[in-house]
């Protein structure tokens, strides 16, 4: 992960950041202001309940947190996963529908 990558992103989204964080300020459900509070640091480690952990790059958990705001870390980055797994499905279905 290169910071730069990382400032392009906090550029892109509108999010703000100190010195050891990035900020996701969000609107959750019932309309109140709330802010989430990611570490910089390479990778998130995410601990699933059935005890296996999954090393998260941070641009991927910045994504996913922006993109679901109102969900856990672990959830939005599922979600963030299978519409990954489900567009490059789509896209490899789309390459056999057209001949060469």
């Amino acid at each position: 992960m290169i910071m730069e990558d990382i400032d392009e992103l906090i550029k892109e989204y509108g999010l703000e950041e100190d010195l050891e964080h990035v900020i996701i300020p969000y609107t959750d459900k019932n309309g109140a202001g709330k802010r989430r509070f990611i570490l910089k640091r390479p990778f998130i480690r995410i601990m699933y309940d059935t005890g296996y952990f999954v090393d998260y790059p941070l641009s991927d958990v910045i994504k996913a947190a922006v993109k679901y705001p109102g969900s856990s870390l672990s959830e939005a980055l599922y979600r963030m996963n299978q519409e990954a797994i489900i567009a490059a499905a789509d896209t490899e279905s789309d390459k056999e529908k057209d001949p060469p």
